[in-house]
C-alpha cells in the first residue's frame, strides 16, 4: 500500500513538474512574440541538392584522378561555369530566348513520433511552397512513422492534401516505415514508393489503458467520479469499469477504423480494402503486390536520378530560439519523455 501510495504521489509530483515547465515556456514564448517579429526567431533553410550530389562526386573524382587530370577536368568546369553565367545574362537582357524552365522539386521530410510533432514544421513548410511553386513543379516528401495519436496524424495527413488541393504533384518516399498514421499520410500521394523492406500499413486503432479499481478496493479506497454526458468517460483507470462502457469504446473505435478505411479508399480506390485493414503490417515486395504501393526504390536514388533532369531543393523550417528557450525547451523534452511513459500506464490512448 505504502509503495502505491509513493508510485501515486510520484506521479502527481511530475504532472506538476511538468506543467509548471509547460506555463513557463509559454510565458517565455509570448515574451518572444512581443519581443519582435516572427521571422527574428524562425527560419527556412532551403540546400539545393544538385549541388550537394555533385560536390560528392567531385571529391571522389579528384581522388581517383593524377594531378594533371585534376587539373583538366578544373579547367573544363571552369570553363562551362562562365558559359553558363554568360547565357543567363543575355537571357535576362532579353538577347536570347528563355527556353522552358527547368522543373523544380522540393524535397520534405517528416520524420514521425507519437505525437506527429513534426506537422507544426511541415505546415510551415507547405505554407511556405504554395505561393511559389509552379504547375510542372513537384513536391517529394521522404516520410518516417510507425503511426501516433488519431488527430495529429490526421492533420500531418491534411497537410498533405493542400498540396494536391493545388494540383501540385506530391511523391512519398519511405524507406524504413509508414505504419497506421503514417500510412495515413503516405497514401495522400499521386506516387508511393517504399524500400524493398520498408515496413507498410498496419491500417487499424487501437486503445488501451491499465485499470486499478480492484487494487484500491483491497486496500478500502474509494474512487470518485462525476460527469456530465452520459459517454463524457467510458473506461477509466481507477474507476470500475462496465460492460457498457467497454462496448461504447469498441463502438469509437471501429467508427474511427471505418473513417480510417474509407480516407485510405479515397486516396487509393484500386485496393482491397477489407484485405489490407486488419491491422496487419507487410514489408515493400508484399505492399506492392497488395497495392498499398506503387513501385520499390530508395529516396537516395529517386532524388540522384531526379536530379539529373530537374533543380532539386530541400527545404527544412526550423524555429530559431535564444539561449534561455533552448534550455527551457531541452528541459521540456526531458519531462515530456517522463511524462509520455507515466501517461502510457495511467491513462488510454486512441492510436493508429
Amino acid at each position: 500500500m505504502l509503495h502505491f501510495l509513493a508510485e501515486y504521489v510520484m506521479f502527481l509530483l511530475k504532472t506538476a513538474t511538468i506543467l509548471f515547465a509547460i506555463v513557463f515556456a509559454a510565458g517565455n514564448a509570448f515574451n518572444a512574440l512581443r519581443r519582435g517579429r516572427r521571422s527574428d526567431f524562425e527560419q527556412l533553410n532551403v540546400l539545393k541538392l544538385n549541388k550537394h550530389y555533385e560536390d560528392l562526386r567531385d571529391v571522389l573524382q579528384n581522388e581517383l584522378l593524377s594531378p594533371v587530370e585534376q587539373k583538366l577536368a578544373y579547367k573544363e568546369k571552369k570553363k562551362e561555369h562562365k558559359k553558363d553565367k554568360k547565357r543567363d545574362k543575355l537571357i535576362a537582357k532579353g538577347q536570347i530566348k528563355n527556353p522552358k524552365a527547368r522543373k523544380r522539386i522540393f524535397v520534405l521530410n517528416f520524420k514521425g513520433d507519437v505525437w506527429a510533432s513534426s506537422v507544426q514544421a511541415l505546415r510551415e513548410e507547405i505554407s511556405a511552397l504554395l505561393p511559389v511553386a509552379r504547375r510542372n513543379d513537384e513536391v517529394v516528401l521522404r516520410l518516417e512513422s510507425g503511426g501516433g495519436v488519431v488527430h495529429d496524424y490526421g492533420l500531418a495527413a491534411s497537410q498533405l492534401q493542400r498540396l494536391r488541393a493545388k494540383k501540385i504533384y506530391l511523391t512519398v518516399l519511405v524507406d524504413k516505415i509508414a505504419a497506421s498514421g503514417g500510412y495515413m499520410m503516405a497514401c495522400v500521394a499521386d506516387k508511393l514508393l517504399a524500400a524493398p523492406f520498408a515496413v507498410i500499413g498496419s491500417i487499424g486503432v487501437l486503445a488501451e489503458m491499465p485499470n486499478f479499481n480492484r487494487l484500491l478496493k483491497k486496500f478500502d479506497i474509494d474512487y470518485e467520479q462525476v460527469t456530465a454526458g452520459e459517454y463524457k468517460r467510458t473506461l477509466t483507470v481507477f474507476g470500475q469499469n462496465t460492460p457498457e462502457a467497454r462496448e461504447k469504446l469498441a463502438d469509437q473505435l471501429e467508427d474511427i477504423h471505418s473513417q480510417f478505411k474509407a480516407f485510405i479508399e479515397e486516396h487509393r480506390p484500386e485496393i482491397q480494402i477489407d484485405k489490407v485493414s486488419t491491422g496487419e503490417y507487410w514489408h515493400g515486395n508484399r505492399a506492392l503486390d497488395l497495392g498499398l504501393v506503387d513501385g520499390l526504390q530508395t529516396s537516395d536514388d529517386y532524388l540522384l536520378n531526379a536530379s539529373g533532369k530537374a533543380d532539386v531543393y530541400e527545404i527544412e523550417y526550423k524555429a530559431r530560439e535564444s539561449v534561455r528557450e533552448k534550455i527551457v525547451h531541452g528541459l521540456e523534452q526531458a519531462l515530456s519523455g517522463a511524462m509520455l511513459n507515466l501517461w502510457e500506464k495511467f491513462e488510454k490512448k486512441k492510436f493508429i
